[in-house]
C-alpha cells in the first residue's frame, strides 16, 4: 500500500502519540478512507521504521507477579473432572528453595501441552496442585481437590518461587 507523504506523517504522529495499531487502523479508515487489515498496518508501521509505544506499566503493589488463576490447565481434556490434576509427564522435581513448612515447587522436565513452563506445587497446608505458565504469561493451578484455594501468603510465596525458577531457566 502506497501512502502519500501527509498520510505517512499522520501515521508517524499517531504512533508518537502512543496510539495502538488497532487505533491507527481505525483512524486510517476514518480520516483517509483507507481500508487496511491489522497485518497491513503492522507492515506499514514497520516499513516506516516506527516502534509503537508500550503502555505504561501498572503501578504494582508488593507483588508484581501475574495474578493466580484457577482455570483448567492448557491441554486438559473435557473428560477430566474439573479440578483433577492431569498426569504430569516426566515430572522430576527441580525443587525451589522454600521456607520450612512453606510452598514447595517443582518444574516438569517435559512441559505440559499448551504451557510455556509447568510443574507441581505443594502448599504450606499440604495441598498439592499442578501449575502452569502459558505463552501469554498467565499463571494457573489445577488443584488435586476441587475448589481448593491457597492462602494469600501461599499465593505470594508460589509466585515468587515461580519467578525464581524462571530466572534459573534463563527467562
Amino acid at each position: 500500500m502506497n501512502l502519500t507523504d501527509s498520510q505517512r506523517a499522520a501515521v508517524t504522529g499517531w504512533i508518537a502519540e502512543g496510539l495502538k495499531l488497532s487505533e491507527v487502523q481505525s483512524r486510517l479508515g476514518k480520516e483517509f478512507n483507507l481500508s487496511l487489515t491489522y497485518m497491513e498496518v503492522r507492515f506499514l508501521v514497520d516499513d516506516l521504521k516506527l516502534v509503537p509505544k508500550d503502555p505504561p506499566a501498572p503501578v504494582a503493589g508488593p507483588n508484581p507477579s501475574p495474578a493466580l488463576q484457577t482455570n483448567p490447565a492448557p491441554g486438559a481434556t473435557q473428560s477430566e473432572p474439573a479440578g483433577a490434576a492431569p498426569e504430569t509427564v516426566g515430572a522430576e522435581p527441580a525443587a525451589a528453595p522454600a521456607p520450612p513448612g512453606g510452598v514447595k515447587l517443582s518444574v516438569d522436565k517435559v512441559t505440559r501441552p499448551g504451557a510455556f513452563v509447568s510443574g507441581s506445587v505443594t502448599f504450606s497446608d499440604g495441598m498439592k496442585a499442578a501449575w502452569y505458565l502459558d505463552q501469554m504469561g498467565r499463571l494457573g493451578i489445577v488443584a488435586d481437590k476441587k475448589g481448593y484455594k491457597p492462602s494469600q501468603a501461599d499465593v505470594q510465596q508460589f509466585q515468587i518461587a515461580v519467578q525464581a525458577e524462571m530466572v534459573k531457566l534463563g527467562y
